[in-house]
C-alpha cells in the first residue's frame, strides 16, 4: 500500500477498539470531543507527506511504494541527514507540540529490524528476528500509526528500587499456547494510544536479571482492538474552544492512556523478546534504537525551541518591550536554549559512525546531551512566558467577545501599541495555551519526564561517558609535578 491518506488513517480507526475517556466508551475516536480534532490533525500531517514539494524530502521508494523516510534504514552517512531533515519537517508543523508523530516508534521499528539478529542471541525454538524484520515489513507498508508503552505501574516503590516488579499490576505473561502468549496486567503511558493502529509493548529497561523477573521480559506488538485490550484515558485538554480561543489544544491533543491487558493473546509471530530480563535491558542501546530515536526527538525539540523563541519575541514587540534591555536579555537565554539544541543535533548528524550492524547512527553523544539538558530547560523556556507575559496571560477575553454587546470595549482596551485588540487577544491566547493552560503544563511534565527521571538520566550518562582520555590529562599533568 505505502503512505496512507489522511482519509485511509482515519478509517482505520474505526476498528471496534475499546476506548474510555470521562468515564464512558468511547464509540468512534474519530468523532468524539476531546479525541477527534487530535486525530484530524495527524490525518492532515499524513496527507502532508504528498505534497509535491515534500514527497522527496519525507518519503523513500522501496519495493516499488512509498514509505515514510523514518522507515528508511540508514545505509549510508546521508541517509541520517536525510532522516533528520524529514524529522524536523514534521516536527515543524506542530512546533513540536505534538509530540508523538509516527516518525518517533518508526524509527525504533526501523532500528530493532536493522539490528534483527541481536533478538537470537541466545538462540529458542521462536526466530525471533525473523519476526522482527517481518513486523518492519508489515508496518512500512501499511503505514502503520505506532503507540508504545514501557512502564508497568508501581504498586510497591521498594519492588520497583529493587528492579522487580509488582506482580498485583504488572503486565506479565501468565500462559504459553500454542497459538502464542497470553499476558494480564496494566502497562503506562501510551502516548497516542487511542488514535495510534498498533501498540509497541516493549521492556523496561530497569528489569534485574532473575528468574524471578522473567514473566515480565518480553517484547511484541498488537493492533488496538486486539480483544481483551482496553485504554482508560486521562481527561482530555481539547475541550471545545475555537482554534482562536485554545491554539494549540484544540489541533494538538494527542491524548495519553493507560493500557489493561485482560488475558490478552499475542501471537508467536508478534513477541520479538521473550522470558530474558538481561537481552530486555540490553535491547534499546545494542540495537542502537535509543540512538535513532533521539534524533527524532532532538528534532522536536529544536523546533518546539525555536517556537517559544518566536513567541517570546511576539510578545516584547506587541508590547515595545522589544527595546528593552532586561527584556532582550530574558529572550537571549531562550535563544541561547534553542542554538544549543541545533548545535547538538548538527553535531550528532554531520559525525555519522557506522554501528555493527551495519547502519549509520547519528554520533550518540551530542543527542544524549540534548536529553539530558532539554527536560531541565524546558520549564525555563515557559518561565520565561510567565514573566514576560504577566498578568496578560489571564487578561484575554474569547473569541466570541469581538462580536457581542461589549465588542467596542474589547477593541478599545485590549490593543496593544504595536496590535490591533484581536491580534493581540490571539497572540496572548497562544501564550496561554503554552504556559498556563493544562495542555501548557501536560507538556511541561511530558518534557520533565520524556525519556525517564532526570537522576537517572544523568546516571547513565556519566556512565556512558567516555572519561578515561581526560582523566589520563589530569594524571600525566600529575605525574609530570
Amino acid at each position: 500500500m505505502g503512505i496512507k491518506t489522511g482519509a485511509q488513517y482515519l478509517d482505520s480507526l474505526r476498528d471496534g477498539r475499546d476506548v474510555w475517556m470521562h468515564g464512558r466508551q468511547v464509540a468512534d475516536v474519530t468523532k468524539e470531543p476531546g479525541l477527534g480534532r487530535g486525530a484530524r490533525t495527524l490525518a492532515d500531517f499524513i496527507d502532508r507527506q504528498r505534497e509535491p514539494e515534500l514527497l522527496d524530502k519525507l518519503t523513500f521508494v522501496g519495493n516499488g511504494e512509498r514509505h515514510p523516510m523514518s522507515f528508511l534504514l540508514p545505509r549510508k552517512a546521508e541517509d541520517v541527514r536525510r532522516r533528520g531533515a524529514a524529522f524536523y519537517e514534521w516536527a515543524k508543523w506542530s512546533n513540536g507540540m505534538f509530540g508523538r508523530t509516527p516518525d518517533y516508534k518508526n524509527a525504533s521499528v526501523a532500528a530493532f529490524a536493522g539490528a534483527a539478529e541481536f533478538l537470537n542471541e541466545n538462540g529458542g525454538p521462536v526466530d525471533f528476528a525473523a519476526n522482527m524484520r517481518t513486523y518492519y515489513e508489515e508496518a512500512r507498508s501499511r503505514d502503520y500509526v505506532l503507540t508504545h508503552t514501557l512502564v508497568n505501574p508501581q504498586f510497591n516503590a521498594e519492588l520497583a528500587r529493587q528492579g522487580r516488579s509488582s506482580p498485583e499490576v504488572a503486565l506479565k505473561a501468565v500462559k504459553e499456547t500454542d497459538a502464542g502468549i497470553v499476558v494480564n496486567g496494566a502497562r503506562l503511558l501510551a502516548t497516542l494510544g487511542p488514535l495510534a493502529n498498533e501498540i509497541e509493548v516493549f521492556p523496561s529497561t530497569l528489569l534485574k536479571a532473575s528468574d524471578e523477573n522473567a514473566p515480565f521480559a518480553f517484547a511484541f506488538t498488537l493492533p488496538i482492538n486486539t480483544p481483551g485490550l482496553r485504554m482508560i484515558c486521562r481527561d482530555t485538554y481539547d475541550t471545545g474552544k475555537s482554534e482562536f480561543d485554545a491554539p494549540l489544544a484544540s489541533r494538538f491533543e494527542e491524548m495519553d492512556a493507560v493500557v489493561i491487558f485482560d488475558n490478552v493473546l499475542v501471537p508467536w509471530e508478534r513477541v520479538f523478546m521473550y522470558r530474558d530480563p538481561l537481552l530486555c535491558n540490553r535491547a534499546f542501546a545494542e540495537t542502537n534504537a535509543v540512538v535513532h530515536m533521539m534524533h527524532q526527538v532532538a528534532c522536536g525539540k529544536l523546533a518546539k525551541a525555536e517556537f517559544i523563541v518566536g513567541l517570546l519575541c511576539a510578545m516584547a514587540k506587541a508590547s515595545g518591550k522589544d527595546r528593552d534591555m532586561n527584556v532582550k536579555g530574558q529572550i537571549a537565554q531562550a535563544m541561547w536554549i534553542a542554538e544549543t539544541v541545533r548545535a547538538l543535533l548538527f553535531s550528532a548528524e554531520q559525525q555519522p559512525e557506522r554501528d555493527q550492524w551495519g547502519l549509520h547512527i547519528p554520533k550518540r553523544r551530542p543527542l544524549d546531551t540534548s536529553r539530558n539538558l532539554f527536560p531541565r530547560l524546558y520549564p525555563k523556556l515557559i518561565e520565561t512566558v510567565h514573566m514576560l507575559g504577566s498578568s496578560s496571560l489571564v487578561a484575554t477575553p474569547c473569541e466570541a467577545d469581538f462580536g457581542n454587546d461589549i465588542a467596542d470595549d474589547v477593541e478599545r482596551y485590549f490593543q496593544q501599541v504595536n496590535l490591533e485588540s484581536r491580534d493581540r487577544v490571539a497572540l496572548f491566547r497562544l501564550a496561554h495555551d503554552v504556559a498556563v493552560s493544562g495542555f501548557g503544563n501536560r507538556q511541561v511534565l511530558y518534557e520533565r519526564f520524556f525519556f525517564g527521571p532526570q537522576n537517572v538520566m544523568a546516571s547513565i550518562y556519566y556512565d556512558l561517558y567516555d572519561k578515561e582520555e581526560m582523566m589520563d590529562r589530569v594524571s600525566g599533568l600529575l605525574d609530570g609535578i
